[in-house]
């Protein structure tokens, strides 16, 4: 790693210790190392120095004035003591400049331009393309309206494969069994197969099916008729469940045809796709033709319940009808606009190359994941002038993708990147202000391998921030480290965790309700502001401040608990907004990554030093608050002075369930664990053997003698337990017989004084011999 040091093999080996002192001293200047090889020191320097002192300067005292100067030759590498690729020499005459260190290599070469970026590494069950795919960004030129349904939606009958033909599916697919093992860069070894049917001519209109590449999730696909297909989604990695994302290709197209289209297998009761929410559609053809990216597309939309799967849980389908614009097209078809892995690397990189923007913003990895993907961290900031400037900063905590199939998440990350990294006067102000960091994407194998909730350990990471298991989740538990040593340093002003969500519209945010007097309602100040600032996408009424008790392992609870008052993740519909002028209409990334922006807007107006806004808003949440309360009493039948007690009421109380996922399903011990777990919990169910608990005092000892000795005298005298009292032959002979005994002992036990406690009673009192061990124990 380091370059040998080059000696003279003739010349005889110097003494180390002298070595290291000569070498120490010419880099500080105290030696200077002569033609002939000899050193003179600096105390003769200083005494021929002394003599040129009041002299007209001549050339010699000059020659050694210029000679100080010069860097120790020692270091520099043409010179034959050392050569080293550490230092770096400013100038054009390297014997004139100081040598410098050269700055260390980063740990990934995405922070640098002389190398590529990682690759992505995938379990090595998986299957994977060669062929990168890429997707071209979009703004519809209309507003994409929601699907107005009908009721005359026809729920199709699912006839599987036994009346089908399969078209598609997946060989090798790792299930709840398994647990993830390895990872390398593209997946399982050895050749890719090909899974889709091959077509018999040019006639031939069988769609073809693919999804193994980043992101993609299609499991099977079933020919029920020309064109009507039955899909089943892959579950997440090493788990039975979570399906909801799809992304998937389809070749071979023909245009204007009604194919359709249905999804057998998704997980959740309720969709908005019972609400108007459609399908995105994006044709390669019109991306290159056209520049027309994705668009919403689809008609006959139903959302419908097909009966119980696997251990009695519901299962749902999804059926559309879908147009494709073109003959022999490729299409990709989509749950929500997609946002891979490589293209946050892509991103990062156009960050790394741009000066202006990497002055600002220093990337590093903040760790790998289970599949050895590293986990960015982003700190963005203005250099401060003085250190005591830079301290007196803030932080702000944001990150995103810590539910893969969430990708709105991502978009409204990107928007809020592009501003913060920009030259705007506001990005300059709030990097003044602030110290940010930023995590982009939590859960990169996820993401890579197209779950939809779960990472590679099988597992929910927004139910794990409390994990101590840094090798199963080492994402969110490294996150949560870095956010604890942030803590340290300086005060948190803000967390905001960005997700998407799949069965209510508009943009909202769930928070944490503080029961301090002195911060009542300021939780609530950010989410009001952001709506103020997105009327037409950000609703404040779908907001829930609730904490409940499945949701204690969340990223917003867990740093609301470590201290962080401003607490929230802020949930992107994959639908659209119900409000103002954006009513009834889809949701764009650019909707997306300028909720980003206003994201920023509303953290200058929160800081702002001029505390009108924050004061309207929080009078404003007081009377929001109060007809809250009203209404709640009102349905519940109770009368009450609100006017008056309203503080003394928990919030929680009047607000509802924040109604996600089943957490419990999610929750847990990653799968590797779970066998470990078991086995330990039958060795904890095996029974030992009942100790006796030993007696502490000299007292207890002697009640315990005494005890024993009643017992004794009671049976050998017939009245005892053990002699005619269970041979009786009624029962009320015999509980009189016990009652006797009881009785009996506790009289006596009574009459018969314990040992004295103090030593002087003790020498007089009868009966009673010293006993060193028992004087010891009393000491």
């Amino acid at each position: 790693m380091f370059p040998a040091l080059t000696t003279e093999p003739k010349q005889p080996l110097p003494d180390p210790y002298e070595d290291f002192m000569r070498r120490h001293l010419q880099y500080y200047g105290y030696f200077r190392v002569q033609s002939g090889g000899q050193a003179s020191s600096t105390f003769q320097q200083r005494d021929q120095q002394s003599s040129c002192h009041g002299e007209k300067e001549h050339g010699a005292c000059k020659g050694l004035r210029e000679e100080k100067l010069e860097p120790p030759r020692a270091l520099v590498p043409s010179s034959p003591a050392v050569r080293s690729r550490q230092l770096l020499h400013d100038g054009d005459k390297v014997d004139r400049v100081a040598p410098r260190l050269r700055k260390p290599r980063e740990l990934f070469p995405i922070f640098s331009s002389w190398g590529p970026a990682q690759a992505p590494r995938w379990p090595v069950e998986c299957e994977v393309l060669q062929d990168k795919v890429r997707h071209i960004e979009w703004i519809p030129p209309e507003p994409e309206y929601f699907y107005q349904p009908t009721g005359k939606e026809k729920v199709p009958k699912i006839v599987g494969e036994e009346r089908g033909t399969v078209v598609y599916q997946l060989q090798s697919v790792p299930t709840e069994d398994a647990c993830f093992t390895s990872s390398r860069v593209g997946g399982k070894r050895g050749a890719v197969q090909q899974l889709a049917v091959s077509l018999c001519g040019p006639e031939d209109d069988t769609l073809l099916f693919e999804s193994r590449f980043e992101s993609g999730n299609l499991q099977k696909a079933v020919r029920v008729d020309t064109y009507v297909y039955e899909l089943t989604l892959r579950p997440d990695l090493y788990t039975d469940r979570h399906t909801q994302w799809f992304y998937f290709r389809v070749q071979n197209t023909r245009r204007g045809v009604p194919y359709r289209f249905t999804i057998v297998n998704l997980s959740k009761p309720r969709s908005l796709y019972a609400a108007g929410l459609r399908p995105l559609l994006y044709s390669q053809r019109d991306a290159s033709r056209h520049g027309v990216g994705w668009r919403r597309e689809g008609s006959d939309i139903r959302y419908f319940r097909r009966g119980a799967g696997g251990e009695g849980r519901p299962r749902f389908a999804l059926t559309w009808t879908a147009r494709f614009p073109h003959d022999r097209d490729t299409c990709f078809l989509a749950h929500g606009y997609p946002y891979t892995y490589s293209d946050l690397q892509r991103y990062l990189r156009a960050v790394a190359r741009d000066p202006a923007r990497a002055r600002v913003c220093r990337l590093r990895a903040l760790c790998r994941s289970l599949a050895g993907n590293p986990v960015y961290l982003l700190t963005v900031t203005n250099p401060a002038a003085r250190p005591r400037r830079a301290a007196a900063k803030r932080a702000v905590v944001l990150s995103a993708r810590v539910h893969p199939g969430e990708s709105g998440g991502s978009w409204v990350m990107r928007g809020f990147l592009d501003f913060i990294l920009g030259g705007s006067p506001d990005a300059q102000l709030l990097r003044d202000l602030f110290v940010f960091k930023v995590v982009p994407m939590l859960n990169p194998d996820g993401v890579i391998v197209g779950n939809h909730r779960c990472s590679l350990a099988g597992r929910d990471l927004n139910r794990h921030y409390r994990t101590l298991l840094k090798d199963s989740f080492p994402c969110v538990w490294y996150t949560r480290n870095m956010i604890q040593r942030l803590l340290e340093e300086r005060e948190v002003l803000l967390y905001c965790d960005f997700h998407g969500h799949s069965r209510k519209n508009n943009v909202f945010l769930y928070g944490c309700s503080s029961n301090d007097p002195r911060h009542w309602l300021h939780e609530r100040v950010f989410p009001l502001m952001l709506s103020k600032n997105a009327p037409d996408k950000f609703s404040f009424h779908s907001c829930n401040f609730k904490v409940q008790k499945s949701r204690e392992g969340t990223g917003r609870v867990v740093m609301w608990r470590m201290g962080i008052r401003n607490s929230y993740t802020l949930e992107s519909t994959f639908g659209g907004s119900t409000l103002g002028s954006r009513r009834d209409t889809h949701l764009t990334t650019e909707d997306l990554k300028a909720l980003g922006h206003l994201f920023c807007d509303t953290l200058l107006d929160f800081c702002d030093p001029d505390q009108t806004k924050f004061t309207q808003c929080l009078a404003e949440l007081t009377e929001l608050v109060n007809q809250e309360i009203h209404k709640k009493l009102n349905e519940l039948g109770q009368d009450m002075n609100v006017e008056e007690s309203w503080r003394d009421i928990h919030l929680s109380d009047i607000e509802s369930s924040t109604s996600g996922s089943d957490s419990s399903l999610s929750d847990g011990l990653p799968a590797h664990l779970l066998t470990k777990a078991e086995e330990v919990n039958q060795k904890m169910k095996m029974p030992e053997k009942k100790k006796k608990k030993p007696l502490q005092t000299r007292q207890q000892r002697n009640e315990q003698y005494r005890s024993e000795r009643l017992t004794k005298e009671l049976q050998a005298t017939g009245e005892g337990p053990g002699k005619g009292l269970d041979s009786s032959p009624g029962g009320d002979q015999r509980g009189e017989g016990q009652d006797k005994v009881r009785a009996h002992v506790a009289t006596t036990l009574q009459k018969q004084p314990a040992f004295p406690k103090h030593p002087e009673s003790s020498r007089s009192s009868a009966g009673t011999q010293e006993n060193p061990g028992l004087r010891q124990e009393t000491e």
